[in-house]
């Protein structure tokens, strides 16, 4: 784990644990496109109301299309008492260029959008 210029603390794709815990924040035509098999899909506007869903324990990555909206969110947690949360680097885009897995509803090949 690194803690970027902005201070919000975070992990590059292909750095992400085994066991981490993935939170996708985006919306969901976004989701449904393309997401990580193993992601909990939380939008961003649900977390103030759906708090009591995200662990206190172990490594929580939080998921967005670039890294903004789940940097926001990050740093947002980590003022509410998290201290286990990460912004991935870059969001799904990056994920996607890595190569890493993904998946997609209805059989469709992933995408991000």
């Amino acid at each position: 784990m690194v803690v970027g210029v902005s201070q919000i603390p975070s992990v590059t794709p292909a750095s992400v644990p085994a066991d981490a815990y993935l939170l996708d924040v985006r919306e969901p035509d976004e989701w449904q496109a393309g997401r990580i098999a193993q992601a909990h899909h939380l939008p961003m506007m649900e977390i103030p109301a759906r708090l009591a869903e995200i662990p206190r324990d172990g490594d929580v990555v939080v998921v967005c299309r670039s890294g903004g909206r789940s940097g926001q969110v990050v740093a947002y947690l980590g003022q509410q008492g998290w201290d286990n949360v990460f912004n991935l680097v870059g969001g799904m885009q990056s994920w996607a260029a890595t190569g890493l897995p993904m998946v997609a509803d209805d059989d469709r090949p992933a995408i991000v959008i």
